[in-house]
């Protein structure tokens, strides 16, 4: 792999998760989001986007920076994305109806590594089964 990438290739590894993360930003700007009138159905849907929210946000954050050639994609990405989910609940203390919560940065990073590990061992599993290759290859 070559230290330098050319713009297509950043393009492509980058820009799905400048997309996610405004998504997630749009989201945080909702003034009362709700998803259920049912108040514990509501939060049980809630929480569980919080999860799978950052999750995916992890998952895409590895894939550029596994691609990019940083070590350790694994953990960079994971600690990207709680920074993220700390920055989103700070966002969301700006917006009518949204208040910041210390306990959604952790169901946030919960879901980010529980995404992580199920990727670790998908690789895990693939790479003992015929090898990996790179789905970005220029």
């Amino acid at each position: 792999m070559t230290a330098i990438l050319s713009a297509g290739r950043i393009a492509r590894l980058w820009l799905p998760v400048l997309v996610w993360a405004g998504i997630i930003f749009a989201l945080s700007a909702t003034p009362n989001l709700r998803f259920a009138q049912a108040a514990d159905l509501d939060f049980v849907v809630r929480k569980a986007g919080h999860m799978a929210a950052f999750g995916i946000l992890a998952v895409l954050l590895w894939r550029a920076l596994a691609f990019s050639a940083v070590r350790r994609a694994i953990v960079w990405s994971w600690v990207l994305t709680v920074a993220y989910a700390a920055t989103d609940e700070f966002h969301q203390s700006f917006t009518v109806g949204r208040h910041p919560s210390p306990v959604d940065v952790g169901i946030d990073s919960a879901g980010a590594l529980l995404f992580l590990l199920a990727l670790a061992l998908w690789l895990r599993s693939w790479r003992t089964h015929g090898g990996i290759t790179n789905p970005d290859q220029d």
